[in-house]
């Protein structure tokens, strides 16, 4: 049985100049940066290049990046510092943000007692920058603003220039959750100015465990985990050398390939987009997702027209690797939180599948998959 991987938005194949780098990375690189010693040198000089090259590519200083485990705990480092340690006494962010960043304002609210808004979504999932711009001139208390720039379910693009544009008129700070949106967007921090972002190398065909925190010079960083003074005293603990190394060549892979990826990847989009619309009546779909000039070129998020529990199930069975929304949401009875704000109940209750693309995927996958999906739905 052929299998087919359509589910790259919740984790991607690591690309195999990335496992050879690694691999030999740990025959070859086993010192503790911090020791002063030849063996601590290398691993430091590594850790360090990779840093450096990373912030190549989004043209930000290096040492505005900070090495984490991956992208919820950048997240999380970034909001508790801007509540504990910068001053924020109130957060902005949607009611479809990715639970990393939802959970941890949830939290935060708790602790800390902040003020939450959550700004206007249409139909469509989208951001309603007008209610944002009220939001943000009808208060006084030191905000920052949390919004994502990719949605993982459905794949929605955030303006970044106008969400910059209206913190830096109103003094307020701005995050984004970049985790799906690196390699698949393009960001350059000189001309769209953000003060903190997360990232996460196993979306771009790295390794899992292993992300980063953009924090924008000037802006200090307390540690979440204390016991040593490793990224310059922003995160106790030995960095993953290995893992950082990784990264760092994953990034400079896709961004080397950035536009021949996005117009194979692109292309195999649009092609079930067409094939989906051809052979199905009633087939919808969420968000912007189907609209590629507004979308991530990578996720499609389609809702078919009942509600069919066994699908997902009957798919991997057949080989076709897909998800219901996030996979950080498996084994949830509440289904997607995107899906449940954006659609009414009826709609909400109908099966709705999220087929997320990479380099590796083909034309001739697609056609498998609708073969598969007129057998099942038949």
């Amino acid at each position: 049985m052929q299998k087919i991987y359509l589910d790259n938005a919740a984790t991607t194949p690591i690309d195999d100049e990335v496992i050879n780098l690694i691999t030999g990375s740990m025959h070859e690189v086993f010192g503790n940066p911090s020791s002063t010693h030849q063996f601590g040198r290398k691993a430091k000089s590594l850790v360090e290049h990779a840093r450096n090259n990373i912030a190549k590519y989004l043209n930000c200083s290096a040492n505005e990046i900070i090495f984490t485990a991956g992208g919820s705990e950048a997240d999380n480092l970034i909001l508790f510092n801007a509540v504990a340690n910068l001053g924020v006494q109130r957060i902005i962010s949607s009611k479809i943000e990715h639970h990393a960043v939802i959970h941890t304002i949830e939290t935060i609210q708790t602790k800390h007692n902040i003020i939450v808004d959550f700004v206007n979504l249409d139909e469509n999932g989208e951001i309603d920058y007008q209610n944002l711009e009220d939001l943000l001139k009808n208060s006084d208390h030191k905000t920052l603003v949390s919004l994502m720039l990719v949605n993982n379910e459905i794949g929605n693009i955030l303006d970044l220039q106008t969400v910059s544009d209206l913190c830096t008129k109103y003094n307020a700070l701005f995050h984004s959750d970049t985790v799906q949106g690196i390699a698949h967007t393009t960001l350059d921090l000189q001309i769209t100015p953000i003060d903190f972002f997360a990232a996460s190398a196993h979306k771009f065909h790295g390794p899992k465990g292993v992300g980063f925190a953009y924090f924008k010079k000037g802006t200090g960083v307390q540690p979440l985990l204390i016991g040593g003074e490793q990224e310059r005293g922003a995160r106790a603990g030995t960095e993953n050398i290995h893992g950082i190394i990784g990264m760092g060549k994953a990034m400079e892979i896709a961004f080397k390939n950035y536009d021949k990826d996005k117009t194979h990847i692109s292309g195999l989009k649009q092609y079930l987009i067409d094939q989906l619309l051809h052979n199905f009546d009633g087939v919808q779909f969420n968000g912007t997702s189907s609209q590629l000039n507004k979308s991530a070129f990578h996720i499609l998020s389609v809702r078919f027209p009942k509600e069919m529990p066994m699908l997902l199930f009957n798919l991997d069975l057949k080989g076709i690797a897909v998800s219901g929304g996030s996979a950080c949401q498996s084994g949830s009875n509440k289904g997607s939180h995107v899906l449940n704000t954006i659609l009414n109940e009826n709609e909400a209750k109908k099966t709705s599948v999220r087929f997320s693309f990479s380099k590796y995927n083909t034309k001739e996958e697609i056609d498998i998959v609708i073969k598969v999906l007129k057998e099942l739905l038949q």
